[in-house]
């Protein structure tokens, strides 16, 4: 059950050209700046999803316990920036006195991913499938603004104009 997602990045050459000349930490600080930006619009794109599943009738809601969240595991481990959109929650069970906005949302996983007797209605998976191209753009434009007041910030410590 391998799902295929495909996409292109355009303007990279010109990003990676003005990589070469900034320290590591500049080059970090932009890029998990530019990649939080990204991933709030794949977030926006699933509270619009999981708002036409919820049931308006209960005070729990999905669409308000979507988050962004920076996986710093992965990148102490790694080195590579990582953001995690999800439900809060997560795949914990079923908790009493759970302090989420939206309520206890537990029954997110079985929506997206469906029961024995109920069929799937994903929500996550589409989102992300959707907004893929504009989140790798939006990356790729607020990368090269930060790439470009590092640049500036570096020149002004220098002398250089």
């Amino acid at each position: 059950m391998a799902d295929s997602i495909q996409f292109e990045i355009e303007g990279v050459n010109a990003l990676a050209e003005k990589l070469q000349g900034l320290p590591q930490d500049m080059r970090k600080k932009g890029g998990r700046f530019a990649l939080r930006k990204a991933a709030n619009l794949v977030r926006e794109r699933v509270k619009d999803s999981a708002r036409r599943l919820d049931d308006p009738e209960t005070a729990n809601n999905i669409a308000d316990n979507v988050v962004v969240r920076w996986d710093g595991k992965h990148f102490r481990q790694t080195g590579d920036l990582k953001f995690r959109v999800g439900v809060l929650g997560g795949a914990k069970s079923r908790q009493k006195n759970q302090q989420n906005p939206g309520g206890d949302t537990y029954y997110w996983r079985f929506l997206e991913f469906g029961t024995e007797n109920m069929r799937a209605q994903p929500f996550l998976r589409p989102a992300l499938a959707e907004s893929i191209n504009a989140a790798t753009q939006e990356f790729v434009t607020q990368y090269d603004k930060a790439l470009n007041r590092a640049i500036k910030r570096a020149a002004k410590q220098t002398g250089g104009n």
